[in-house]
């Protein structure tokens, strides 16, 4: 499958980088971001005065109102511990934050396609020792000359690679490369030796509006907390004048303090008594609009901290490993319901039962799955974005796509046609949710160019050829493929069929727990209804399809909200029912007995009979049944059941 951030062929010819966008962060007319690729923002000739000098991208408004956690997104960025993957427009703004840490080294170039470009970047002090020539004779134009100070290097080997992706979406992929996993030093010290281009860039932009480098120094030191998270800890009253030195070489009119301070022989420019801190001056002119929660999208969702707590016990953990071979993700069960267990009041209408706070609380389920399946009746009829909304995930306050789960669409007849036009593939267009992955059976002649459009905005179609006795796609099937595609967590999320299929007595077994809204309401007949195949006991009689346990129920504005579990079929391990002469090979033993007393076992714990055949015919591990069941007493119908159940758990292969 294809996703984002996808390594490319790097032998292509070397192009050009591509144009950054503009940041939403930035306030004004729209000006490039400055380009994080040499850790400079600065371009211009010694050798003419007359050089235009590029105006600076950042001024001291960026300084106090900085972006959200930027201290911990420096230092992610400093670290890169596992793939981070930014959007386009993230890399451009958040790179020169940490651009003293890494420099390039060279492009890889681009791919065949011309949709990826790959740059090498390893650490600052990856260089070798650096020496400056002592130089006495004054510059051209009279200037003294700039000291250097000896930068010692060849102490950290940390590489990176970086993939620019250019397709249905602009994303940034940042990957570690080589062995070295940590650098040798902390991000401090790196902001000591070298300060960033958004800490110069704002001293340059002061400098430019005829304040003095000290009185620049002044006020931005007012904070030093937000000065400390953008990596200004060691900046100092050089570092402006340095800043500002092109410059002054172009303008030689007399520079100003800032209003409210004033030179105090020995101490520098401090603030006068009874005035406002500059820092409060800026922070009051920042327009409202570009504040954080003004820059959020309008449909961001909130759903409070507090209300999160009796929900944690029913989802998969946080930060899981990643799942072994012929392991199976956890699944969740989750929908809306009426009270007469309708999803919809009649077949391919969109009907909206949840409130606005379990509204929430899905996108907030949603935000700790990997994957949001659901099947292909529900993609034709609602045409869902499948995404989270939830402030903080990737799109709605956060950076890159976390939190937002991969879509997927079961689709075995190929029947959605995806468009740039449908709300899902809007939605990726837009930063906001990832692609889909569809999965069709095999058979279908999907035209080429549908293909390559899905693959084109990041998502892909995934045979499954896997079918059950009626021809349907097996479920074991589908989430063992999206396991070994790293998905640990699916949120299964409707249509009707889907979630009828779970709960059926067949497919329970793979529901890792059910959370399920129950709105105020009844649709009345004739809506989708939620109501699995009926079972019965061994005497023919109707019994429960399925009954939940471990449950637990809360309010949640209009709605309640039912949190439970499939009753587990527990397992009993085979040898500890059968004795050691049971072994294959060992010929005909008689051991009913210890298979009588697993089916009490089994019957202790609640465990249905028609419950235990079913799963085990599901069973691969038909070559069991066959080595042992000659030696079995088949006298009880118990006992056999018993020990269809018994080999489920054999480790006999």
């Amino acid at each position: 499958m294809s996703g984002i951030g996808v390594e490319e062929n790097d032998d292509s010819p070397a192009v050009e980088s591509p144009q950054p966008d503009r940041s939403p962060h930035q306030e004004g007319t729209p000006q490039q971001i400055p380009s994080p690729d040499d850790g400079q923002t600065i371009e211009f000739r010694q050798q003419d005065p007359a050089a235009k000098l590029t105006a600076p991208t950042r001024t001291i408004k960026d300084l106090f109102n900085p972006p959200r956690n930027i201290g911990q997104i420096r230092q992610r960025l400093f670290e890169v511990r596992g793939k981070i993957d930014l959007q386009a427009h993230e890399f451009d703004f958040y790179w020169p934050y940490v651009d003293n840490v890494w420099v390039r080294q060279h492009r890889g170039g681009q791919d065949k396609t011309g949709l990826y470009v790959t740059d090498y970047y390893a650490c600052r002090l990856q260089r070798p020792t650096y020496t400056p020539k002592p130089v006495s004779q004054p510059r051209p134009d009279g200037t003294a000359t700039r000291k250097k100070q000896i930068r010692e290097g060849g102490k950290c080997h940390m590489k990176l690679k970086v993939v620019r992706y250019r397709g249905g979406y602009q994303s940034v992929t940042i990957n570690q490369l080589g062995d070295r996993t940590e650098h040798l030093h902390d991000l401090d010290t790196m902001d000591k030796i070298k300060r960033t281009t958004v800490l110069m860039d704002i001293a340059r932009s002061e400098v430019m509006q005829g304040y003095m480098p000290a009185s620049v120094f002044t006020v931005i030191s007012e904070n030093q907390e937000k000065l400390v998270a953008s990596g200004g800890r060691h900046l100092s009253r050089n570092d402006v004048r340095n800043a500002s030195q092109a410059w002054r070489q172009q303008h030689k009119e007399e520079l100003r303090v800032h209003d409210g301070y004033k030179y105090d022989h020995g101490n520098g420019i401090v603030r006068q008594e009874g005035t406002i801190p500059y820092s409060q001056t800026v922070a009051q002119a920042i327009d409202p609009q570009l504040t954080y929660y003004a820059t959020l999208p309008p449909n961001t969702l909130q759903f409070p901290e507090e209300s999160r707590s009796f929900l944690e016990p029913y989802l998969p953990p946080r930060d899981a490993p990643r799942i072994e071979d012929g392991a199976l993700p956890h699944v969740t069960l989750t929908y809306a319901t009426s009270m007469d267990s309708s999803l919809s009041i009649a077949p391919g209408i969109q009907t909206l039962l949840s409130g606005p706070q379990s509204k929430a609380m899905t996108h907030y389920l949603r935000s700790r799955h990997d994957a949001i399946l659901v099947g292909v009746r529900t993609a034709l009829a609602d045409d869902p974005a499948l995404n989270c909304r939830l402030e903080g995930v990737g799109g709605y306050g956060g950076i890159g796509w976390e939190g937002q789960p991969r879509p997927i669409i079961i689709d075995p007849g190929a029947r959605w046609m995806l468009t740039p036009q449908t709300r899902i593939m809007r939605t990726v267009a837009e930063g906001k949710g990832l692609a889909p992955w569809v999965i069709i059976a095999p058979g279908f002649a999907l035209d080429p160019a549908r293909l390559d459009a899905l693959r084109y905005f990041g998502g892909d179609y995934v045979g499954c050829t896997d079918f059950d006795k009626r021809w349907r796609l097996r479920w074991e099937a589908i989430l063992k493929a999206l396991a070994a595609e790293g998905i640990r967590s699916v949120m299964v999320e409707g249509g009707g069929y889907v979630v009828n299929e779970f709960l059926s007595s067949e497919h329970s077994n793979y529901v890792s727990s059910v959370i399920v809204t129950v709105a105020p309401t009844y649709l009345g007949q004739g809506g989708v209804q939620i109501s699995p195949a009926p079972q019965r006991d061994q005497g023919g009689r109707p019994r429960p399809a399925v009954r939940f346990h471990d449950v637990r129920w809360q309010g949640l504005g209009e709605d309640a909200v039912m949190c439970g579990r499939v009753p587990e079929v527990v397992g009993v391990p085979v040898h500890t029912l059968l004795p050691p002469e049971a072994a294959p090979g060992n010929g005909p033993v008689s051991f009913f007995g210890p298979v009588q007393a697993g089916a009490q076992n089994l019957v202790q714990r609640g465990q249905h009979w028609e419950r235990v055949f079913l799963l085990a015919d599901q069973c691969r591990r038909a070559r069991v049944f066959e080595r042992v069941c000659g030696t079995v007493e088949k006298t009880t119908f118990e006992a056999r059941l018993a020990f269809e159940k018994v080999r489920l758990s054999s480790p006999i292969q």
